[in-house]
């Protein structure tokens, strides 16, 4: 199947070639795609979502949506890696379409080259952003000290911003949640260099240790009530987290696609005379079977971002139709990874395939916050209203 460029995508033929060409190299030598990053970061890709007045693109959430889609279809665990950056902006551009400058200069820093990572994952948390095990203590100058493990650190050898959050329990009645940025030279971060996985090698999501580390003042953008939050700091984390999520699993499924109908044309079949497999009812149906599920997914992505963009006010529904979005999308790109799978042949099953690597990628989605159990909460409460205690 022919690739042809999106109008007006910033990852041109050649540059998602050139991306696709180191993927599998990342993948076996479990190295950090360094080329990937430099060259999206030279097209722009880092600051597309900061507004053109502070130096950047202009994008919104749908668009950056189309192009995260575009970049997984030839490097999964890139874009996964740079979703994370791509998070943190587009919650500082989410509050800064709603009259919240509080991190405007978020879009700034990425503007001027600055790289964000997401550490907000602990082990063992089911909480998610409700709860942490990090501990924040306060500073009589407004900072914070803060003592945790995260887990899942994707770009860890390149973020020189990591978002952390962690629970101050000074007035035990009323612990807070405190929201705030490290920078990366700050004394007690250090990374463990532990990510060695199954799938998604390449975003190098490894664990990082904070032990006091130290966020000043200015870099402390929020303290919340523990428990669920209607600020918008934590839409914002949710609606760019989960689309955008939606958008990479959703390229993963569109790259199986384009290489099962390779594979369906190129295998022929000795029973059928030496016909291709593309003329057998068998492997149209699986073929279909995928590019349906895979067709219907896109739509939703479209729409709901589109709705974060005009400032949709959807109230308490956001949070089940984000997550309904996540579940679908991940699950419905393991589907056509499978389906792709078995037309390909077993050839799909030696080291070198490409649709073997984006079968162990596709792996991670059902990992991510939020997970099928959460999410099933979300959307039974939101239908049935919460189970009474």
């Amino acid at each position: 199947m022919a690739e042809t460029t999106p109008a007006a995508s910033l990852i041109d033929d050649e540059l998602l070639a050139r991306i696709r060409s180191r993927a599998a190299t990342h993948d076996r030598d479990n190295t950090f795609p360094t080329d990937d990053l430099s060259e999206l970061a030279a097209v722009g890709y880092l600051r597309m979502f900061t507004p053109e007045s502070l130096g950047g693109l202009g994008f919104g959430l749908a668009r950056v949506a189309r192009e995260q889609t575009r970049l997984a279809t030839a490097a999964p665990a890139t874009a996964l890696a740079i979703n994370m950056h791509l998070v943190w902006t587009g919650v500082a551009k989410v509050l800064l379409d709603r009259g919240d400058d509080s991190l405007a200069w978020v879009l700034t820093d990425a503007a001027n080259g600055e790289i964000f990572a997401f550490g907000n994952s602990e082990a063992g948390n089911d909480l998610v952003l409700f709860g942490s095990n990090t501990v924040a203590e306060p500073l009589a100058d407004g900072g914070y000290r803060f003592t945790g493990r995260k887990i899942f650190t994707s770009l860890s050898p390149v973020w020189t911003r990591l978002g952390v959050f962690g629970r101050d329990d000074t007035d035990p009645e009323a612990p807070l949640l405190v929201h705030a940025f490290l920078d990366r030279e700050a004394e007690g971060v250090t990374t463990i260099a532990d990510w060695n996985t199954l799938a998604m090698r390449a975003s190098q999501s490894n664990t990082t240790v904070l032990e006091g580390a130290v966020a000043p003042a200015s870099r402390v953008f929020r303290r919340l009530p523990a428990g669920p939050s209607a600020d918008p700091l934590i839409f914002g984390i949710f609606a760019n987290f989960e689309i955008l999520l939606a958008a990479v699993y959703t390229g993963i499924s569109q790259r199986a696609i384009e290489l099962a109908v390779e594979a369906a044309h190129r295998r022929t079949s000795m029973k059928a005379g030496g016909r291709p497999y593309a003329h057998d009812p068998d492997i149209r149906w699986k073929v279909a079977e995928a590019g349906i599920a895979h067709d219907g997914i896109l739509p939703q992505i479209e729409a709901l971002a589109g709705d974060v963009d005009a400032l949709v006010q959807h109230g308490p529904a956001w949070f089940p139709k984000l997550v309904g979005l996540k579940v679908r999308a991940t699950e419905s790109a393991r589907f056509v990874v499978d389906q792709a799978l078995r037309v390909s042949g077993g050839s799909a099953l030696y080291a070198s395939s490409e649709l073997g690597r984006l079968y162990r990628d596709v792996v991670a989605g059902i990992f991510h916050p939020s997970d099928g159990e959460s999410a099933h909460s979300t959307v039974a409460n939101a239908l049935l209203g919460p189970i009474p205690e």
